[in-house]
C-alpha cells in the first residue's frame, strides 16, 4: 500500500538548507476555516536530524527589537515552501552564539546612544543660549545711555 504525502519529500530532502542561510518559510495558518500563508524570514541557526522524518531547522529573526526563534519540521505539510534568499559561509554547525552576540551588540548600541545623547543636548543648549542672548550689544547700549 503506497502512502501519499502532501509534501514533496524529495524536493525537501534535496533542499540544501544549512546554518547561516537566510530563508523565507511560508507557513499555512488556519483562521476561521480559511488557510492563509504567513512568511517568516530569518537566519537558520541549526539543522537537526539530517534528512530523516523528524528533521527540523531553527530560524531566528529580530521582530520589532525582540529576537524570535521558530523550530520548523522539515517535512511538515503546514509548510508551503522554503526559499533560500541568501547564503553565508559559516564555520560552525550550530549558530546559537548569535543570540548572545546580538544582545551584546544591542547593549553596546544603547550605551553608545546614551553617551552621545547626554553630550549632544548640552552642546546644543549652550549654543542656542549664546546665540539668543547677545552680550556685547546690550552692554554697549547701556554704556551709551549712561554717558
Amino acid at each position: 500500500m503506497a502512502v501519499h504525502s502532501l509534501v514533496d519529500v524529495n524536493a525537501r530532502k534535496n533542499l540544501d538548507l544549512r546554518p547561516g542561510d537566510t530563508v523565507r518559510v511560508y507557513q499555512k495558518i488556519e483562521e476561521k476555516g480559511k488557510t492563509r500563508l504567513q512568511a517568516f524570514e530569518g537566519l537558520v541557526l541549526a539543522r537537526k536530524h539530517g534528512v530523516e522524518a523528524g528533521a527540523t531547522f531553527t530560524v531566528r529573526r529580530v521582530s520589532s527589537g525582540v529576537g524570535v526563534e521558530k523550530v520548523f519540521p522539515l517535512y511538515s505539510p503546514m509548510i508551503d515552501k522554503i526559499e533560500i534568499t541568501k547564503r553565508t559561509r559559516v564555520r560552525r554547525a550550530k549558530l546559537y552564539y548569535i543570540r548572545e552576540k546580538v544582545a551584546r551588540e544591542a547593549r553596546r548600541q544603547l550605551r553608545r546612544t546614551r553617551m552621545m545623547g547626554a553630550a549632544v543636548p548640552e552642546e546644543t543648549v549652550s549654543d542656542t543660549v549664546e546665540e539668543s542672548t547677545p552680550a556685547e550689544p546690550v552692554a554697549v547700549g547701556k554704556e551709551e545711555k549712561a554717558e
